[in-house]
């Protein structure tokens, strides 16, 4: 079982075809199935329109997957309950910190280049906390990394190069690169770490592809696995499609969406040609 797992902040670009026409050709190597999740899980970017969009060019693209889709704002309960599991273990703690005190107060970055944070708030009192929270404060909640990482021990996961089909490796998980990693942002109980891990599971996932972008990401992945205890599936990591500029497409640099390139005269094979899939 494999999956796309797009969110619906904007329209699909040349990387989300790349992406998801992977998927499909690695689910049809196996025997397997392709599954589409729409991951909206932040309320105030994520548009059903933009859902709806999703699925008109997948379609599209000759692309199709069983129903129900699984849409993660209806899941906000199950992973309220996985965050529970992991503060029932003394592992979360609230953080008021904002991104610009963050960036201040960093000595470090995590592996995706951002400012990695220093723990501040994991000094605060219980009077602190308690004042805080009842005054309103912005809060958000992070994992206490080596506390997790002492209990889950030392992790491994699989993985299978050039693609599905190739010899499946053992890598060592490194999480501690990333710190503190935040569990649950304010306005929704989960974050995309903790979702991502527990739909995998949910919906019996035995290979995740993945762009390389995201190789980085797996270790702590691999952690919270460990943690809640649930199955880890094979991993596969794709090239990026990169612009002109040799940077990756994105949806927040405005990369030229599927549906421009459609409307300018672009097939649907015009589309699997140019990215390898003819």
């Amino acid at each position: 079982m494999l999956r796309f797992a797009p969110s619906p902040n904007g329209y699909l670009h040349l990387g989300h075809a790349y992406s998801a026409l992977f998927t499909w050709r690695a689910a049809a190597e196996i025997g397997g199935v392709a599954l589409l999740r729409i991951e909206d899980t932040d309320i105030t970017r994520c548009k059903p329109e933009f859902a709806d969009a999703i699925m008109e060019d997948l379609a599209w693209l000759g692309l199709a997957w069983p129903e129900p889709v699984l849409y993660q704002s209806e899941r906000f309960p199950i992973y309220a309950a996985a965050a529970e599991r992991l503060a029932a273990l003394d592992l979360v703690y609230p953080c008021f910190c904002s991104r610009s005190e963050i960036a201040a107060a960093a000595t470090a970055r995590d592996p995706d280049g951002a400012p990695l944070y220093p723990g501040t708030c994991r000094h605060l009192s219980r009077e602190q906390v308690a004042e805080r929270l009842a005054r309103g404060d912005p809060v958000q909640y992070r994992l206490k990394s080596d506390r997790a990482i002492a209990l889950a021990g030392s992790r491994h996961f699989r993985v299978a190069e050039p693609d599905v089909t190739g010899p499946v490796l053992e890598r060592l998980a490194r999480p501690e690169r990333w710190g503190d990693v935040v569990i649950q942002r304010k306005g929704t109980p989960t974050s995309y770490h903790l979702s991502v891990v527990v739909d995998d599971a949910a919906q019996g996932i035995t290979h995740v592809t993945r762009g390389r972008d995201m190789e980085a990401a797996t270790d702590f992945h691999v952690l919270l696995q460990a943690l809640l205890e649930l199955p880890a599936p094979i991993y596969t990591f794709h090239p990026l499609i990169l612009d002109r500029e040799g940077k990756k497409l994105s949806k927040s640099r405005s990369s030229e969406s599927l549906r421009a390139l459609r409307a300018a005269g672009w097939s649907a094979d015009d589309i699997r040609r140019h990215l390898g899939f003819a």
